[in-house]
């Protein structure tokens, strides 16, 4: 009897030790709301629930994130879209930094009808003084970030920020002409520098490639009609609405505004090569200069954040604004405004 009680307090003395062996049950996670399951098709491609739930999570209050809208496609269609409470499918979205990739590639519209050209200085007439450096600045350089000129993004203190200073105190009722009064602070070409800046000045170049004028109303509608015949309408964007400055320079660093269904329908356009319904509206090629990462910073192409890492140690940048592009395909260079 003593051994029998010997092999009993052994084994009670084990139990808890095995139990610390079982693997633990993973808690059951809450039951989905009907909202979560709604947003989602019935046969979106991938496991229903899981898709929910990793949007319901989108929508879960966070101290510093706010989730306003998600629209998820698979192969053009619309497999999930979701909208916070006080927004749905006709509420216009400030595009932020999306307003970049369209100026590029409205750029590249001009250039492909040879309005303009890619590794010329670019037609900037406060730079074509003799003797002033700023006149080696090309298009290439300005599309890359890489124009050297003395714009600071979202420094500090922020009301000194370049683009807050552009957008909202002293250049905001001609940002193009303070973005290009700025000097330069590195040779061009030399270092990456984020710059909202940078953007409104392509954004003039392209305003006057389409009209000589200098009338603020000429210059808005001749802007306004090229976007909205040339991209906007043949993508079925018809929710976008452009802002313009008193000078009629679009705002194309920022401000472009559109139904989270219109944005889904320029990501498909993107990731589709410039094409819509297989009729291309820019050339192939110039989508891949756009995503292929630039010689300063291997994270971003040309106005367009690219899914990989940042500018090394050394190299200038402020934070993205958007990041919801096609990847970038595999490097080359561009070498005429027909072969980019």
């Amino acid at each position: 009897m003593a051994q029998v009680r010997a092999f009993l307090i052994v084994v009670l003395a084990l139990v808890p030790a095995l139990n610390g062996c079982t693997p633990a049950t993973a808690p059951t996670p809450p039951p989905l709301s009907e909202a979560a399951l709604a947003a989602v098709v019935a046969k979106p491609g991938v496991p229903r629930e899981a898709l929910a739930r990793r949007i319901d999570d989108l929508f879960t209050p966070l101290a510093e994130d706010e989730t306003r809208a998600v629209i998820v496609v698979q192969g053009g269609q619309t497999v999930a879209e979701r909208y916070a409470p006080g927004y749905h499918e006709n509420t216009r979205f400030i595009s932020w930094s999306m307003a970049k990739t369209i100026t590029a590639v409205m750029i590249g519209m001009l250039i492909a009808d040879g309005r303009l050209q890619l590794d010329q200085p670019a037609p900037v007439p406060a730079w074509q003084r003799p003797g002033d450096p700023r006149g080696e600045i090309t298009l290439r350089q300005l599309l890359q970030m890489r124009s050297g000129l003395h714009h600071t993004e979202a420094g500090n203190p922020i009301y000194e920020s370049g683009e807050v200073r552009m957008l909202f105190l002293d250049g905001r009722d001609d940002m193009a002409a303070y973005a290009e009064a700025q000097p330069l602070e590195a040779e061009p070409g030399r270092h990456w520098e984020y710059s909202s800046n940078t953007t409104v000045i392509l954004a003039d170049i392209a305003t006057r490639a389409l009209t000589a004028g200098t009338d603020p109303v000429l210059r808005r509608r001749a802007m306004a009609d090229y976007l909205r015949n040339r991209l906007f309408e043949p993508a079925g964007m018809t929710s976008a609405l452009p802002e313009f400055d008193r000078s009629g320079t679009l705002i194309g660093g920022s401000l472009i505004h559109a139904t989270a269904r219109d944005w889904a329908k320029f990501g498909e356009f993107l990731r589709n090569g410039g094409a819509v319904k297989g009729v291309q509206l820019v050339p192939r090629a110039w989508i891949e200069f756009m995503t292929t990462p630039n010689p300063r910073n291997p994270g971003y192409g040309a106005q367009t954040w690219l899914n990989r890492p940042q500018a090394a140690n050394g190299e200038r940048g402020g934070s993205p604004n958007s990041r919801a592009h096609p990847p970038a395909s595999s490097p080359h260079r561009v070498t005429s405004a027909n072969t980019w």
